[in-house]
């Protein structure tokens, strides 16, 4: 079913206060933050989550992050978390860095076929307000499977209109590439993608 996107200012109170009924209304939202364009659903709604999958066509095997917007929220997602993940966290948080790690069991099942999940916080004005509005989100790049990622809101429009009730548009992402992701369910720092936080920095902040 096609629907009407509309494109709104992602520093405008009123945009945001929308943007966090539509999200609470069990709708999904596109938001910019410090990497690509992201594309947000509640963290305990599972049917949004379903939709999530089903509006960017991506395989249900494939897990989905969880975006925070403070420490408090990260209680709310993740279970317990190593010293290592403390550590990455104070350091590069807010930051282009993913951390996978044991997941809160209340969690919807569907967000991850394991039993741990990525989080993020990310470094981004309209991203970390948003966040701290609705609670912690669900979030995929906003983009079709296969499909370049989005830096603008006229990218994520041009890839998702008609699927999606809301874009929140906060202009060109300052990073362009998907965030480095870190698994530290292990006694050792394994690099799950490379981004723009390298492993000689992950390797320094640990020592």
């Amino acid at each position: 079913m096609v629907m009407e996107t509309c494109i709104l200012n992602g520093t405008s109170a009123d945009s945001l206060t929308h943007a966090v009924r539509i999200l609470f209304e069990g709708g999904l939202v596109a938001f910019p933050t410090d990497t690509v364009y992201g594309l947000g659903a509640v963290v305990s709604n599972q049917q949004a989550i379903d939709q999530l999958y089903v509006v960017k066509g991506r395989d249900t095997s494939k897990a989905i992050a969880v975006l925070v917007g403070d420490a408090k929220a990260v209680v709310q997602v993740a279970g317990e978390m190593n010293e290592q993940a403390r550590n990455l966290s104070r350091i590069f948080w807010p930051g282009p860095l993913t951390l996978v790690v044991p997941a809160n069991p209340d969690l919807p099942g569907n967000l991850s076929p394991s039993p741990y999940i990525g989080i993020r916080m990310p470094d981004h004005p309209v991203a970390l307000q948003l966040l701290r509005l609705s609670g912690p989100l669900a979030v995929t790049s906003a983009n079709s499977s296969g499909m370049p990622d989005s830096s603008t809101a006229q990218q994520v429009y041009d890839q998702l209109g008609g699927r999606i009730p809301l874009i929140l548009d906060g202009g060109k992402t300052p990073g362009g590439e998907p965030s480095t992701v870190v698994d530290c369910t292990k006694n050792e720092l394994i690099i799950l993608r490379k981004g723009p936080i390298s492993s000689d920095q992950l390797k320094e902040a640990m020592f």
